[in-house]
């Protein structure tokens, strides 16, 4: 039996090689007996905003991400506000999932809160995501606040393998490209 639960990141060991999972972190946002689902935090997504979306994000702080191949033309949306508990999902300490246009227009224009639109997200059914971690597949690290919305997504995988220490923080060393080595 695993340790895994929502609120940690799912970190991909190296032999998740396909081109979205390849040193992906996603933060898992839900775990039950019945599934999971979580959200990729560390895939920027470039171009191909909706304009609204895309003139907003050049104007605040908001953060955009490539969520997961599942349905990839909704949006999640992760945030630091805990001001809706009707609307939200309390992922872990201060990483909530949620919100509709509104509260994010009033919220990212109004206060210092921090917030990432993530377009797709990932999910696995029954048992799925239990058998993957106990394949090697990923390796779990606690998420945090600060992790989600301030890490540079380009080092987020390094830095939380090195976080882990021992064999993998060797792995963190690994190149990108394998044939440079």
């Amino acid at each position: 039996m695993s340790n895994l639960s929502s609120g940690q990141f799912l970190i991909a060991s190296p032999d998740l090689d396909d081109e979205l999972f390849n040193r992906s972190v996603i933060l898992l946002c839900e775990h039950s007996q019945v599934g999971s689902f979580g959200v990729i935090v560390n895939k920027p997504l470039e171009g191909g905003l909706p304009p609204d979306i895309a003139e907003f994000a050049s104007q605040s702080s908001l953060l955009t991400r490539i969520g997961g191949p599942i349905q990839p033309d909704q949006m999640m949306l992760l945030h630091t506000c805990s001001d809706i508990p009707d609307q939200t999902l309390c992922v872990t300490d201060g990483i909530y999932l949620g919100g509709d246009g509104d509260f994010l227009q009033n919220t990212l224009t109004d206060t210092k809160q921090s917030a990432i639109i993530s377009f797709g997200y990932m999910a696995w059914g029954e048992d799925a995501l239990e058998k993957e971690f106990l394949a090697g597949l990923w390796y779990l690290h606690p998420a945090t606040q600060n992790h989600v919305f301030n890490t540079q997504p380009s080092t987020l995988w390094r830095i939380l393998l090195r976080e882990m220490g021992g064999k993998y923080a060797t792995l963190s060393m690994m190149p990108d490209d394998l044939s440079l080595n």
